[in-house]
């Protein structure tokens, strides 16, 4: 079961993913997103795989030691959770960042290619779309 939840937890993101990026400007994108409830699907992983591991969660997040931590995440387990909260939080940003380029007017050939790196690497991708946010609402009138 870990292994399924690991191997699904992407997919059920990516056609999220998908809207915001290759259909930025299509009604259908802006309706379906702006649910809050679009980063708890890919949680469906996460609880599933938290509520039968969850001793073993609590004791490495209650306490945090870098030595429990590492031998939680080289677990399946733990990386499989690990993986699947990544994956949720990781579009609760990319979706927060569509709407923020939208009401900023941030031309959606910007935003596009900042979320395929926010899919991979989130912090990086934060960190572009708050410069690019930033010159936006300084050059604004």
């Amino acid at each position: 079961m870990t292994g399924q939840l690991f191997t699904w937890a992407f997919p059920i993101a990516t056609p999220f993913w998908a809207l915001m990026i290759f259909l930025p400007t299509w009604r259908g994108t802006r309706r379906i997103m702006a649910s809050p409830w679009v980063p708890v699907l890919p949680l469906v992983c996460y609880f599933a795989l938290a509520v039968a591991h969850f001793g073993e969660l609590w004791q490495a997040v209650s306490r945090p030691d870098l030595a429990q931590l590492q031998a939680f995440a080289g677990s399946p387990a733990g990386a499989a959770i690990l993986w699947a909260h990544l994956i949720a939080f990781d579009l609760f940003l990319g979706r927060w960042m569509f709407f923020e380029a939208r009401e900023r007017g941030i031309p959606w050939w910007l935003v596009s290619p900042v979320l395929v790196l926010t899919i991979f690497l989130s912090p990086f991708g934060l960190v572009v779309f708050l410069v690019i946010r930033t010159a936006r609402i300084r050059s604004a009138p």
